[in-house]
């Protein structure tokens, strides 16, 4: 029986050990994380203080543009040719 309490107290040692590296990788990853992160964030709360006027003025354009469906496919078409030649021009100037 004595033979087993010198392991046991072994095994507990290397299991908190291990324990407290897994803690320690969890709290690097995570900085990392909100690191990583941070940009979206600053820029979603950027987004939030800017709520009700945003939800404002999309409710007018939508408003605008419900009452005349012409105009919502004439700007569609004017945003798809927009970004097209945008990418473009990003291929050609790479």
């Amino acid at each position: 029986m004595t033979t087993s309490r010198p392991s046991r107290a072994i095994t507990k040692a290397e299991l908190e050990a291990q324990i407290e590296q897994q803690r320690v990788d969890i709290l690097v990853a995570a900085s990392r994380w909100r690191s990583a992160t941070r940009p979206i964030d600053d820029g979603w709360r950027t987004l939030m203080r800017f709520k009700a006027p945003l939800y404002t003025v999309g409710g007018l354009l939508l408003l605008r543009l419900g009452r005349h469906p012409g105009r919502l496919l004439r700007l569609g078409r004017r945003a798809t040719a927009g970004a097209l030649v945008v990418n473009r021009v990003r291929r050609l100037l790479r």
